[in-house]
């Protein structure tokens, strides 16, 4: 059995001894040790990769390291993957509806071996395309978009997700967000390529630097804004030159960067890529 560990919490000290030697103890071989210390936010977070040349239990295991957490005041979490068959998304969103229906329809059609479990959003606007697909929708946003983190990790953690993709949701997740999810988690639709176009504005960006090529990536969220070597997927479209930049958003949103976050999901889902210490590697 191979498991993610997550623990995230307010720093104090001694904090992963006791997970650590539960694990060694259960006869797992540890991979993959990342602790972090954010002074700045007193914030401790640790995630641990870990297999078991035996059958393990998931649900002994998570009991044992839920009531850990509890006495050292920390929020764990055990994914197992391949747990869930197929394994279970959920969809993030604020205004654009086109990459979550993208990803819905190629479940539905096939294409992607998963199932939509919710459509979480900051703001109202994909409420109608997910009632369309049947998947409930949840507003976690107030009347100007601010989302309630506290609340999106809850319905993760309801609807016992496996995948958290980021379908041009316009937010910021906070690192603690990040880490109680880590390992390869969360995936995010940047709708402009990196590293040279990050931020909230690449399609202008690229326009004002007259580019004729503009393309959309995939990648796995760490706590750093759009870095660049968590890069699962990228794809590009060219146009003639002159072309206005309403034109080339038109295509990219509506056409190309749905493209891209399926491709990219798809990755992930069939196993051929992996997140091993913030850096995607191939598995297939």
């Amino acid at each position: 059995m191979h498991a993610v560990v997550t623990a995230v919490g307010p720093d104090n000290r001694g904090l992963a001894d006791p997970i650590i030697h539960h694990l060694t103890d259960s006869g797992a071989n540890l991979h993959e040790i990342q602790m972090y210390d954010r002074d700045a936010e007193h914030l401790f977070a640790m995630l641990v990769r870990a297999e078991w040349d035996r059958d393990a239990d998931p649900a002994t295991l998570r009991a044992d390291l839920e009531r850990i957490g509890a006495e050292k005041g920390l929020s764990v979490r055990v994914w197992v993957p391949g747990e869930h068959d197929p394994p279970r998304l959920a969809i993030c969103t604020t205004y654009r509806s086109e990459p979550a229906t993208a990803v819905m329809d190629a479940v539905a059609d096939g294409r992607l071996n998963a199932q939509v479990t919710c459509l979480i959003g900051n703001r109202p606007s994909c409420r109608r395309v997910a009632e369309e697909h049947g998947v409930p929708f949840f507003d976690i946003g107030d009347d100007r978009g601010a989302p309630d983190n506290d609340r999106l990790i809850q319905l993760l953690d309801e609807h016992a997700v496996d995948y958290v993709l980021l379908a041009r949701y316009m937010r910021v997740l906070p690192a603690a967000v990040c880490w109680k999810y880590a390992g390869g988690r969360i995936l995010n639709l940047h709708h402009g390529l990196l590293p040279p176009f990050p931020g909230f504005r690449p399609y202008e960006d690229a326009h004002a630097r007259h580019m004729l090529t503009y393309g959309a990536t995939v990648h796995f969220i760490v706590p750093e804004l759009d870095a660049g070597e968590q890069i699962v997927h990228q794809a590009t479209f060219t146009v003639p030159p002159g072309t206005p930049l309403a034109q080339i958003k038109e295509q990219g949103e509506r056409q190309h960067e749905p493209a891209v976050l399926t491709e990219g999901v798809r990755r992930v889902l069939d196993g051929e890529v992996a997140l091993r210490f913030h850096r995607v590697v191939p598995v297939k």
